[in-house]
This record gives C-alpha cells, structure tokens and sequence, in this order.
C-alpha cells in the first residue's frame, strides 16, 4: 500500500514506512519534529522540471509525463521502495490534488517487483 500525506498532517501509525520525497525541506518544518523514516531527493523532481510546473510554464498532464521519464532512470530505488508493505509518501505542496508525490505514488504503484 501506497499514500501519499502533506508533511503538515500527524502521523498516524498506519503510515508505515514514511519518506519525505520533496527536493527542498518544508517551510516551517523543523527536522527534529518531522517523523520520516527517510528523505528522498532522488526521486523527487529535478530543479528545472519542479520550477517549470509551480512556474505554470507546463501543465500538470506535461509535467507528470516529464516526471515518469526522470523516474524511469531510478527503477531500482523506486523497486526498493515499492517493496516494502506500506508506505506514506509526505510532500509540502498545498495542492492536494495536483502534485508530484501523486505522480511518484501511481509509478510506484506500477513497478514489477523481482
């Protein structure tokens, strides 16, 4: 299983196992407060392609196929993580319905595990 949940919300011991997969850490977040298991920067956005989207020079439907292909080049750690039994994917964009950890949850979602 595979969720995604804002940095803002508490934990809930039924996030399992918890990765912050945002570039930047979140405004306003102390790293002492937030409760993660890990922070992933390699299967967050590039620079480029997050600036382009909160920029508004692309679309979310171009932004989301640019992502998959950055994605693509990080198979195994998206296996490793995709792997484990449950897992909560925090990310700080007030965007609940639009955003990259979305993108990230359904290509984890897709990978074959061996």
């Amino acid at each position: 299983m595979i969720q995604c949940k804002r940095v803002y919300d508490d934990a809930s011991h039924d996030d399992g196992y918890r990765i912050l997969v945002d570039r930047l850490w979140p405004r306003g977040v102390r790293k002492a407060d937030l409760a993660c298991d890990e922070w992933c920067k390699m299967l967050s956005p590039s620079t480029e392609l997050r600036k382009a989207f909160h920029g508004e020079m692309i679309d979310f439907d171009s932004f989301s196929e640019a992502y998959r292909q950055e994605l693509a080049q990080h198979e195994d750690e998206g296996r490793r993580i995709a792997a484990k039994q449950r897992v909560t994917l925090l990310y700080g964009a007030k965007n609940t319905g639009q955003n990259h950890a979305l993108v990230l949850a359904d290509w984890l979602r897709h990978l074959k595990i061996s």
